[in-house]
């Protein structure tokens, strides 16, 4: 049987000459009238900054898990109006610096009273006089008091009146301390702004250091800061009609500022090779955007796809972090590819009249070092393909140890309020009663009818709880108003992040109550936020597999359809599938394991939160993408004029290395600057990926990628005929050669 295939193939655009498409159009029309765009920019982005001042909403913590236990617990419990189960709950912990709390008992009355009175309160249960509310030692309280909605959404302004409501116990030689939501709302300034800083700054010296040009520099910053205020602004009105996490915004400006970097530069330095032979600026502004603009194009495709891919989880927490990237990302792409073109054109050919050393674009030499590093590459690919997986192999053992977990307020800085009330809860209630459960019983009507039995009932359960291992203690069942459910509170030995703690959920969802339960024909259910934490990690491992394969699938379609070659789309998921796995190796070691975690400000180790390694796939992979798309595009262009393999990847390679290196200094910068902020998670992701981006204009870049495709040689280039006419034609570069003859050397054939 023979397999025909072809090489390098593609067909004369429809609609003109080579390049003077679309993109193309765009690239001329911003660089003839460049003040007409920047001053539409700049009204776009007044009045989006405006408007998110004036309607944008807040951003907070929402988890729907539809069909989990927690979640059905907790809708019974506000269906059937289980007392404490309207609002959202935040704790006020309260300790006496001497003696007890009762010896301040009007001043904890009072203090009660004036937070009931405080708007969008629902109620305020605490010392004095609740069960459970004071500690043995009577030392330490816990007011729990519900909002209308969580309060880490509010104003900031709002902390100021809950000031106000416990300053008499201040007064009175009482800490009060706040947890939960409302520690959130506590929390300081975020050093986002420092972190944005150090990027920007970073980026600054890498530019002028990599290219010379004052210009080169400027103008990609400039782009991206535009499209990085308009995006974010865009998140914040999106935010005022959609439920976006805490994070969201932090993700969007790592992504936002990354990506605007790197697609802005990609043109600077590619118009700035065209400058040399075009007619005119515009003309060479054009055909950057034409061909380099594509390449940008189809890269914030493919990440937006990837962050895209996320909804799969079918969790709107992860689907909606996904877009808030996403919307930075497309926003980005859409700030490099109009005002950049405007800057550009603006600069005219004096775009390197200002400089700190000799402007350089892309290499020409056949000296120059990216192309001596290609030819060492060339003679021995079998030596960097082996030692590329070495390196991804050895840093990805680590993640075969991974444990998905939720990283409560034990791990926050010890400057922090909402830390601090986690440690006067452990100390004076024990670790668990920093993340109760709440056991939630439905009674079946035809066996607990009456109070004898449902007291049978409850007392079996409570035998049954409290005999548990790992439970500190149970209160008794309790019925609702209506009589419909039976409520019991658990206190576990260990804290809520503890893997003691996720093991006493399942133990008690699946054996215990239903052992205890059963023959009575109930049910029962744990609910509140650690079992809401628990089934959101259990559902995302759970569908880790399907975003994988969606992502994946996706990406891989993508490139078959834009290099026209099964075996380079299969390569770049491969590969960064291994640098993925490199980049959860290194969290693992430094977040799970401890090793280095000091040094990041983090004082205990702690589980890998439950959706970084989702939300790290999404990014890391479309990021990965980038970077593949920006060298294959080259290498590909290289290959349609020549057919010479070996040329084109040494071509590709030294026309883009610089670029991309650039790039990648820039935009880990990005990321790692912000290790400078509060959040643990936050932290998490931006070490793995800092990390990824790394690997991947390092190891897959310039090692994995070119030996690779050394080896391949011209099977790189290889497709069926048949998918050749069913693929799409998505061209990164606007390049369309004559196809060559039946007998030409791009012409393979396999016979088997």
């Amino acid at each position: 049987m023979q397999l025909t295939g072809q090489t390098g193939t593609a067909r004369p655009p429809a609609d003109g000459p080579p390049g003077r498409g679309l993109l193309y159009g765009v690239g001329h029309a911003c660089a003839r009238r460049p003040w007409r765009v920047i001053v539409v920019w700049l009204l776009v982005l007044l009045a989006a900054v405006a408007a998110d001042r004036a309607w944008g909403g807040a951003y907070g913590d929402d988890f729907d898990l539809s069909g989990t236990p927690s979640q059905t617990g907790a809708d019974l419990l506000n269906a059937h109006g289980a007392r404490g189960s309207r609002g959202v709950a935040a704790q006020i912990v309260v300790r006496s610096r001497e003696g007890s709390l009762a010896s301040h008992r009007e001043a904890l009355t009072a203090a009660q009273g004036r937070l009931e009175e405080l708007p969008r309160v629902v109620s305020v249960v605490g010392p004095p006089g609740a069960p459970g509310a004071v500690a043995e030692d009577g030392r330490t309280g816990s007011y729990t008091v519900r909002f209308e909605e969580t309060p880490a959404k509010f104003d900031k302004a709002y902390l100021d009146r809950v000031d106000d409501a416990v300053h008499g116990l201040r007064a009175d030689d009482v800490t009060v301390e706040y947890g939960g939501p409302l520690g959130q709302l506590a929390r300081p300034a975020s050093a986002d702004r420092a972190s944005e800083v150090i990027g920007i700054g970073t980026a600054v010296l890498v530019l002028l250091l990599g290219f010379g040009s004052v210009a080169a520099a400027g103008f990609p910053l400039l782009t991206a800061i535009v499209g990085l205020l308009a995006g974010l602004s865009a998140l914040g009105l999106l935010a005022a009609q959609f439920s976006f996490a805490a994070v969201s915004p932090t993700l969007a400006t790592m992504m936002g500022l990354g990506v605007g970097l790197d697609y802005s530069l990609f043109l600077v330095t590619r118009h700035r090779k065209l400058l040399h032979t075009a007619a005119t600026p515009a003309e060479a502004a054009a055909r950057t955007v034409a061909t380099s603009g594509r390449a940008v194009l189809v890269a914030a495709l493919t990440v937006t796809a990837a962050l895209g891919g996320l909804f799969a989880s079918r969790v709107g927490f992860i689907g909606m972090l996904g877009l808030a990237a996403g919307t930075a990302v497309l926003v980005g792409a859409l700030a490099a590819l109009t005002l950049t073109p405007a800057l550009l054109g603006l600069a005219g050919r004096r775009i390197d009249r200002w400089h700190v050393r000799p402007p350089v674009d892309e290499p020409d030499d056949q000296g120059d070092i990216w192309y001596r590093w290609a030819a060492a590459v060339r003679r021995r690919p079998w030596t960097f393909l082996v030692l590329g997986l070495l390196i991804l192999g050895t840093l990805a053992v680590p993640a075969a140890s991974l444990r998905l977990g939720h990283i409560d307020a034990g791990a926050s800085p010890t400057s922090s309020t909402e830390r601090r009330a986690y440690d006067l809860t452990a100390d004076g209630f024990g670790p668990g009663a920093n993340g109760p459960l709440t056991v939630v019983v439905t009674l079946d009507k035809d066996r607990a009818t009456t109070t004898e039995q449902r007291t049978t009932l409850a007392e079996g359960l409570h035998d049954a709880l409290v005999s548990t291992p790992g439970v500190a203690s149970a209160t008794m069942p309790g019925p609702t108003p209506d009589g419909a459910l039976l409520v019991s509170t658990v206190t576990p030995d260990t804290g809520p992040q503890d893997r003691e703690t996720a093991d006493l959920v399942h133990r008690l969802q699946d054996e215990v109550l239903p052992r205890a339960l059963s023959p009575q024909g109930a049910t029962g259910y744990l609910t509140g936020g650690t079992a809401g934490q628990l089934d959101f990690r259990d559902v995302l491992a759970d569908r880790l597999p399907h975003v994988v394969g969606i992502v994946v699938a996706a990406a891989f379609v993508l490139l078959l359809a834009v290099f026209r070659s099964p075996l380079v789309a299969l390569k770049a998921a491969v590969l960064n599938l291994l640098s993925i796995g490199a980049a959860f190796g290194v969290v693992v070691a430094v977040f799970q394991w401890g090793w280095g975690a000091s040094l990041l400000g983090i004082e205990e180790t702690v589980p890998v939160e439950s959706y970084v390694p989702t939300m790290m796939f999404a990014i890391v992979f479309g990021l990965s993408m980038d970077y593949e798309i920006f060298l294959l595009s080259r290498v590909r262009e290289t290959w349609l004029q020549t057919h010479d393999n070996h040329r084109s990847v040494a071509s590709g390679l030294a026309g883009t290395a610089r670029v991309i290196t650039c790039a990648a200094l820039i935009m880990t910068s990005v990321f790692l600057a912000f290790l400078l902020s509060s959040s643990v998670v936050v932290k998490m992701l931006a070490l793995g990926l800092g990390i990824s981006v790394v690997l991947d204009a390092t190891v897959v870049r310039l090692l994995l990628v070119p030996a690779a495709m050394y080896l391949l040689g011209r099977a790189n280039w290889w497709i069926p005929r048949w998918l050749d006419r069913l693929l799409p034609r998505l061209d990164p570069e606007g390049a369309h050669p004559t196809p060559p003859a039946e007998n030409a050397p791009g012409r393979v054939r396999e016979t088997r």
